[in-house]
């Protein structure tokens, strides 16, 4: 499988992250332990949600959306809202 996730920083709300793995549970371990360098700076995170996908293409053309400015406005309207 091919997840596409969302992350929410808890030292620093504001800051989101999305990302596409084979792994998801080994690569929020590695985004924790600050071992991506883009996401280093904000650790500790926590999973908002995940999209998994059995086709690699479907999954690359998610994460790129999510990416885009409709795509982030999405995410924030459906995920990152305050609870």
């Amino acid at each position: 499988m091919h997840y596409v996730y969302l992350l929410k920083s808890e030292h620093y709300p504001k800051k989101q992250y999305v990302g596409l793995a084979r792994d998801l549970k080994q690569r929020l371990l590695d985004h924790n332990r600050g071992q991506s360098p883009h996401t280093a700076k904000f650790y500790q995170w926590v999973l908002v949600a995940y999209f998994a996908f059995s086709c690699d293409k479907t999954a690359i053309a998610f994460e790129k959306y999510l990416k885009s400015g409709s795509g982030r406005a999405f995410a924030k309207r459906h995920f990152y809202h305050k609870s």
